[in-house]
């Protein structure tokens, strides 16, 4: 018969959440046990922000920047552990970070900081890490739960706490066990896709746009209702970009995006001056004093308008500034799990208490971070999610 161990609280995932709520359980005295499959804990933290980890945004608890069912039901964590409460934590251990646009922050130096700050913390406050260990099963025991690993022991725990993230960046080792364990315990999981993920273009489509690869402009982009005014980048298999990146959540398969490309500028009235004072200038020269030369020329002939401004009429110009600052297109998909930063979805909040991220119908069973329905916008904001999750269900896990 395989060992034993008995202990307080079983988390299961030692990414940004897990770690978090350990090290909070482990303050309270809790004998905690931290278990994940990958070979060292924070794999996302290590890669983010380019390597810098943009580890929470200054506005980062603004529950209106936040997608799922219901948003709102963020507020609680967020306003108890917010942002700053996160920045005195990376001050007191003495990281340096910075300010990016949009209330963005890094590490000056390496996302591995933040991760050493969270083991240190972890181990000061008496948690266990196994790393390289996956639970094969687990099931209600008495008032507790019992955990299967896959070497051979058995734990047993009074609380469990779901903490393995979602599907994005499988080659990580993301799965969705999470949902998957959620679901046997009867909760349930609402629809689950890839968020702030690069779009993607028919190839027809993308046979037009291959000039303009690599290509990046500042753009207004909307769909589903929310706009957002970033870079947009084009790409040999669509459109990427921070704005790009965000709409993707709110777009959705079947629907049309449209960018405005030269955000605050008339393009018609700038090449109807443009051809008062000089009608000679070649339309694409004029439309290149306004958008990337590139970007002028693919416009012009997408919309077969060549010559000089001269032998052009104002029809023709006002279809110019739409062409420029009202394309719409219909994306075929997005590069799913693979590159998307975070999955939209996950455990519906309506199974969720939002003061202690405890299950309502399975005593014990909590769970945090991207494993719950709560997505938040680019730029720091779905980590300081994992924190305040974390954070809350510590206090009571």
């Amino acid at each position: 018969m395989a060992p034993m161990k008995t202990i307080d609280v079983l988390i299961v995932g030692a990414g940004a959440a897990g770690m978090m709520c350990a090290i909070e359980a482990g303050r309270r005295g809790r004998s905690v046990r931290v278990v994940d499959h990958a070979s060292k804990p924070g794999e996302k933290i290590r890669i983010s922000g380019g390597g810098r980890c943009n580890f929470t945004n200054l506005e980062g608890d603004r529950v209106e920047r936040f997608l799922g069912e219901n948003p709102r039901f963020a507020t609680s964590a967020l306003k108890r552990y917010g942002p700053q409460d996160f920045i005195k934590r990376v001050d007191r251990a003495g990281i340096a970070w910075h300010e990016k646009t949009l209330g963005q922050l890094f590490c000056d130096d390496s996302a591995k900081q933040i991760i050493r700050m969270l083991t240190d913390d972890m181990r000061e406050a008496g948690v266990t890490l196994s790393l390289g260990l996956s639970v094969d099963g687990v099931e209600r025991s008495g008032d507790g739960f019992e955990a299967r690993l896959s070497d051979g022991s058995v734990v047993r725990a009074s609380s469990l706490v779901l903490a393995t993230g979602g599907k994005s960046i499988p080659k990580m080792g993301a799965t969705g066990w999470a949902w998957e364990t959620a679901r046997k315990f009867g909760l349930r999981v609402t629809e689950t896709r890839p968020g702030l993920v690069p779009l993607t273009f028919e190839p027809g489509l993308l046979e037009k746009l291959a000039p303009l690869s690599g290509l990046s402009v500042e753009a207004v982009v909307s769909a589903g209702g929310a706009s957002f005014a970033e870079g947009m980048l084009f790409t040999h298999r669509g459109l990427s970009g921070p704005s790009i990146l965000q709409i993707s959540s709110y777009w959705r398969e079947g629907e049309a995006i449209t960018a405005r490309m030269a955000p605050g500028e008339d393009v018609y009235a700038k090449l109807k001056a443009a051809k008062e004072e000089n009608g000679k200038q070649m339309v694409h020269t004029a439309l290149s004093h306004i958008v990337p030369r590139r970007l002028a020329e693919s416009v012009c002939e997408r919309e077969g308008v060549k010559g000089k401004l001269a032998e052009v009429g104002d029809k023709v110009l006002r279809r110019l500034d739409e062409a420029v600052n009202g394309w719409t297109v219909k994306p075929v998909g997005s590069e799913g799990y693979r590159t998307a930063e975070v999955t939209l979805g996950g455990v519906a909040t309506a199974e969720l208490d939002q003061q202690t991220m405890a299950a309502r119908a399975v005593p014990g069973l909590y769970v945090i971070g991207e494993a719950v329905d709560i997505t938040g916008w680019l730029g720091g904001y779905n980590f300081q999610w994992a924190w305040s999750s974390g954070w809350a269900a510590g206090q009571h896990c």
